[in-house]
């Protein structure tokens, strides 16, 4: 029986299989993946294939005005120089779906997506119940 904190990475990590398959679609195309790197949908986990890696990790918030949450990391797997603006739009994406998918998820907790030192955060209300 998975523990309450299994389920609840679980819902995270079906939000961030979203946002992945979004970018690859939106953007897979346009570069080259890493030679090592299997295609998009190649592998049981997303986060090992394709273009991008997504993942979400929870961090205690030591020195953020935030606090604790789940820094959001949308890391391009590739040799290819992707400019600026490219990037900008891949995390405005990211960012679109956690703000819709988040609610639906947990409902209640009032999670928002904040920008902090790392970049993107989840934070609100992180308790298991």
């Amino acid at each position: 029986m998975p523990t309450e904190l299994e389920l609840w990475e679980k819902k995270l990590k079906e939000i961030l299989d979203e946002i992945d398959a979004e970018l690859e679609k939106k953007f897979g195309g346009l570069f080259h993946r890493k030679t090592v790197r299997p295609a998009a949908g190649n592998t049981a986990n997303p986060q090992y294939d394709g273009l991008f890696e997504v993942q979400a990790t929870y961090t205690a918030g030591f020195g953020s005005r935030y606090g604790e949450g789940y820094a959001v990391e949308v890391r391009w797997v590739t040799f290819d120089d992707v400019p600026e603006t490219t990037k900008l739009e891949a995390e405005t994406i990211a960012e679109e779906i956690l703000n819709r998918r988040l609610p639906e998820q947990f409902p209640g907790k009032n999670l928002k997506v904040v920008h902090d030192v790392s970049g993107m955060k989840i934070t609100g209300d992180l308790s298991l119940k």
